[in-house]
């Protein structure tokens, strides 16, 4: 376990190797599962504001989703999340010529049209944040969909949090960052000889 500012981290998070690998899964993680995106609350007005600049991108059975159930749902558990189609794949999934799952809010960004880059649970995966009163708890999170990234990561020796730095940093800044990875230099590696 890595304890770091407010942030307690499993050591899955130095341990395991990760690198997505789209042609491989398909873009998996926003089609499959039982619940949307996980969203934080400062997200939800983000997404309305920015429904105009992303739907250009999203597919029709996304659109008729945001229109029916809103640019957020909360699921069973009452966590706010984003809506799916069918229950089903995120609403704000599209398909590239290959049949590859992207992100329409992330293709908005990368075309300039917006500066929200996507949900940061999104960028963040695979690690899960769980919310507890005075600190986060930062979780690795397997899931089969992703064996193709995993494998990857181990051909490539990339480790998870390398992989999400861009993500980490966006979350808890570069500080932060610096941080962890000086205290995974002197923790990990002093004990690794």
């Amino acid at each position: 376990m890595i304890i770091l500012g407010n942030c307690i981290l499993s050591d899955d998070i130095y341990e395991e190797r990760f690198v997505c690998d789209l042609p491989l899964c398909k873009g998996g993680c926003c089609v499959q599962g039982d619940a949307g995106a996980p969203l934080e609350e400062e997200e939800l007005a983000v997404l309305e504001k920015i429904a105009g600049r992303v739907a250009p991108f999203m597919i029709a059975e996304g659109i008729a989703a945001v229109d029916q159930q809103g640019y957020w749902v909360k699921d069973g558990d009452g966590d706010l999340t984003t809506p799916l189609v069918d229950g089903k794949q995120c609403a704000y999934v599209y398909y590239d010529k290959t049949g590859i799952a992207f992100c329409a809010i992330e293709r908005a960004w990368e075309e300039g049209l917006i500066a929200f880059r996507k949900p940061l649970s999104c960028h963040l995966y695979p690690i899960r944040i769980t919310k507890h009163p005075g600190y986060d708890a930062l979780n690795y999170h397997r899931w089969p969909v992703c064996d193709p990234a995993r494998r990857k990561g181990k051909m490539q020796k990339v480790r998870v949090y390398r992989f999400l730095k861009e993500a980490l940093t966006r979350k808890y800044g570069s500080e932060w960052y610096e941080e962890l990875e000086s205290y995974i230099r002197y923790s990990y590696q002093e004990h690794r000889s």
